[in-house]
Formats: structure tokens, C-alpha cells, sequence
């Protein structure tokens, strides 16, 4: 297709699939992350088929950002696809007993990460005259659950940033899609309950969920649309999952 798709978060989970989904397809990659050494693997990897440039930073950091985006180089500046992956949700408590730590990494990385990456890079999109930005939101954005709180929080305002990014960019022709997936079998859980594999198995325990390839799937189909065709907002889970709250597990 010979677009060229940034990706958020490329080194793990959605963000490494829809890597390797879109280079399958023939698109040339950006691929940012905070783990350089992952980077420079996927990149090997892919670099066979199609070019990747990997940018090493992390959302968090704002300098670091723009920084990373103002110095592509001119010949990769036209970016017809930005994949804002990068997120993460950190513990599961009440939110009288969660951790400030845990809340403010998920605001840093799931609203400000997501806003500075979305600001440093929509020049280059609206200079090429049209392009996609496809937001990972999460079905924990569209109901309420309990010890959820400030994930929730994050994921809605995604969800809320997502629709006023598809009003405020209708002028410049670029379509916005954001993406709400169920549980999903990635380092999510893991990354979630601090490392404790135990507990992020049980997450998983009596359905099969989603996988990464499943959602970088259904990603890649958005972005396929003809140019007339927008997927404006899209929840997805597994056969198992009705909603963020309602599960049917066997055993």
C-alpha cells in the first residue's frame, strides 16, 4: 500500500502486531516505544520487507516527544496513518487504597502521552492533505467498573478526546477512529498487577479473550476503508465478554 503508519507503543501487545500487520501489507513503519533494545528487534525483523524507522521514547515525556517527531527525517514526513497505542492500567483498587503512583503514571501515559504524540505529529498529517489517526481507547472507557477508577477515567477521556478530534480535524479531511477493545491476552494484565503473572492469568481463567493480532486485525480493516468511508468509534471484545463488566467463564 506504501503509506507510512506510526505506532505507539510498538514493542509489545497491539502495538507489535499492528506493526507486523502492516508491513505484511506493505507500509512503511515508524515505530516508537521506551524499550530501544525491542525496538531495534522488531525493526530487524521487518526491515526485510519494508522500511521501518524506529524512534526510541517515551510518551510521558513531552520533550522527549517532540523532540523525537521534529527530527524525522523529510523523507518520512508524510504520515498517512498514526496509531496512538501506547497505554497501560496500573493496579486494581479502591480507589481509597489504589496509589497516587499508579494514578498519575496512567494519566501521564493514557491522556498526556497520548495528547503530546497526537499534537507533534498532526502537522505532518495535515500537511499531506489527508490521513487517519485510530485512538486505542477500551470498553473500561465506555461502563464503569469496580476498582477501575482513574483507568476508567483515562479510557473515557479517550473516548471523549476521540469525538471532538474527528469534529475539530472534518476541515482538514482526516478521519479519526477510535478503537475500544475487551480483555485481551498481552502483557496488559501483567503489566497491570505489577508483574504478578499469577493474578493476570486468573484474569483470563474460563473464556478465551482477544488476542493482539486479533485487534491489530481490526485496526488494519479501519484503515483499509475507502477514502470516503470513516469507522468513527468501534467496540470489540470476545465471544465470552458482553461488555467491560459482564463475563461468561466456564470452570
Amino acid at each position: 500500500m506504501n503509506r507510512t503508519i506510526l505506532i505507539t507503543g510498538a514493542t509489545s501487545g497491539f502495538g507489535q502486531a499492528c506493526a507486523r500487520k502492516f508491513a505484511a501489507s506493505g507500509n512503511r513503519l515508524i515505530i516508537t516505544g521506551r524499550r530501544k533494545e525491542r525496538l531495534e528487534d522488531l525493526r530487524q525483523e521487518l526491515q526485510g520487507s519494508v522500511e521501518v524507522l524506529p524512534l526510541a521514547f517515551d510518551v510521558r515525556d513531552r520533550d522527549a516527544v517532540f523532540a523525537a517527531i521534529n527530527e524525522i527525517p523529510p523523507s518520512w514526513r508524510k504520515i498517512d496513518i498514526l496509531i496512538n497505542n501506547a497505554g497501560l492500567a496500573l493496579g486494581k483498587d479502591y480507589v481509597d487504597e489504589a496509589s497516587l503512583e499508579d494514578w498519575e503514571t496512567m494519566i501521564d501515559t493514557n491522556l498526556k502521552g497520548f495528547l503530546y504524540v497526537t499534537k507533534a505529529v498532526l502537522p505532518f498529517i495535515i500537511a499531506s492533505g489527508s490521513g487517519h489517526i485510530i485512538n486505542l481507547g477500551s470498553v473500561a472507557g465506555k461502563e464503569i467498573y469496580e476498582k477501575g477508577n482513574v483507568y476508567c477515567g483515562t479510557k473515557a477521556a479517550v473516548d471523549a478526546i476521540s469525538h471532538s478530534m474527528r469534529i475539530d480535524l472534518l476541515r482538514h479531511g482526516i478521519k479519526v477512529t477510535a478503537i475500544h477493545p475487551g480483555a485481551a491476552d498481552t502483557e496488559f494484565s501483567t503489566v497491570r498487577f505489577h508483574g504478578d503473572e499469577d493474578q493476570a492469568k486468573k484474569t483470563y481463567k474460563g473464556f478465551t479473550p482477544l488476542s493482539a493480532d486479533d485487534v491489530a486485525d481490526t485496526i488494519h480493516y479501519c484503515a483499509s476503508l475507502p477514502p470516503h468511508v470513516c469507522i468513527n468509534d468501534l467496540v470489540m471484545t470476545c465471544t465470552a465478554q458482553a461488555d467491560a463488566i459482564y463475563f461468561f467463564k466456564q470452570g
